[in-house]
């Protein structure tokens, strides 16, 4: 554990450049290479050749949005496990993801398939919402502990969301290209306007999450010690599951439902800067950029003929780790 406050900012620092630099590698460096003069040239010298658009218009987007996605879904998984004050809580596995993309495919497959993404993103936060209320009121009222009782509600949950957005799938055929776009959980394809159009709600999520923090850090302790503190803890829980809601919901509508990264990210930020939440958001917020930088590039190196969703990688990544915690408070 990283114990004194120059190592903390230090780290915190270097985490900010590594991240930099793999936005540029990831730019640099994915299906087609280029040198760092051409980028330079992209940015500030502009000319409609081929590899500036591609610059500009695919890579760009890309790596920034990676990184967003990646900030937004670890920093929400954060708070699912300050809230519940449970190990195993991630935006994935309550089902979060999967309600958000029932949501957005229902909109596309029966509403219309024109619509823009300000308002899929809308959609987003309302099967976002209602997913998670759902899965905390079945654990709330559920026999034996709430903790367990949320793990198991959020598994069902995200398998009947699952399943329904596949029988939709099938069913509505002609939709399938545009609905497709969400399911995968994939970088590919998505523009600079897709992150415009979520980042002022993560933008706001974020600053929230921070100013929340410290009250995240009572209410860690336990509600009864809450309410001995004079918090109000009621209202305390429901701002931190609109956090919550924004940003799972912001990230599943920019790039379909990526999983375990909300899982990972924060163990390995508690693991080094120990239970302060205030460093755990901030270590959350680039740490999980960082991963969802260097997995797109990782993929895109070991399989450059294919297009490899980065849903698939996380799950890769994730699931030996679900797996280890799962056993480990068992």
């Amino acid at each position: 554990m990283l114990q004194s406050k120059f190592s903390l900012i230090s780290c915190f620092i270097l985490g900010i450049i590594v991240l930099i630099v793999g936005i540029i590698c990831n730019v640099l460096f994915g299906y087609h290479t280029y040198s760092i003069n051409t980028l330079y040239d992209a940015l500030f010298h502009y000319d409609d050749s081929k590899a500036h658009i591609t610059i500009m218009t695919l890579s760009i987007p890309r790596a920034l949005i990676a990184a967003s996605v990646g900030a937004s879904l670890a920093v929400a998984g954060a708070i699912m496990q300050a809230l519940t004050r449970n190990a195993l809580a991630s935006p994935s596995i309550f089902g979060i993801n999967a309600g958000a993309v029932l949501f957005i495919t229902l909109a596309i497959s029966f509403i219309d398939s024109g619509l823009t993404l300000q308002a899929l993103v809308w959609f987003g936060f309302a099967g976002a919402a209602i997913t998670a209320i759902l899965v905390y009121s079945i654990g709330l009222f559920g026999r034996g502990e709430i903790h367990v009782n949320i793990v198991l509600a959020g598994a069902a949950i995200s398998a009947f969301c699952s399943s329904l957005t596949s029988i939709i799938y099938l069913v509505r055929k002609e939709n399938m290209d545009t609905v497709l776009f969400w399911l995968i959980g994939s970088l590919s394809g998505r523009e600079m306007s897709h992150l415009m159009a979520v980042l002022p709600y993560i933008v706001i999520a974020m600053i929230g999450a921070f100013c929340t923090s410290r009250s995240l850090n009572v209410l860690s302790m336990g509600e009864d010690v809450s309410r001995g503190l004079g918090q109000r803890t009621k209202l305390i829980k429901m701002v931190l599951a609109i956090i919550v809601v924004v940003l799972a919901g912001a990230s599943v509508s920019i790039t379909g439902p990526i999983g375990l990264v909300g899982l990972i990210i924060p163990h390995v930020s508690r693991f080094l800067v120990g239970i302060d939440y205030r460093k755990i958001i901030l270590y959350s917020m680039v740490l999980g950029a960082n991963l969802l930088v260097y997995g797109d590039l990782l993929a895109k190196q070991l399989l450059p003929a294919e297009d490899m969703p980065i849903g698939v990688a996380t799950a890769v990544l994730g699931v030996p780790f679900f797996i280890y915690l799962a056993r480990k408070r068992g």
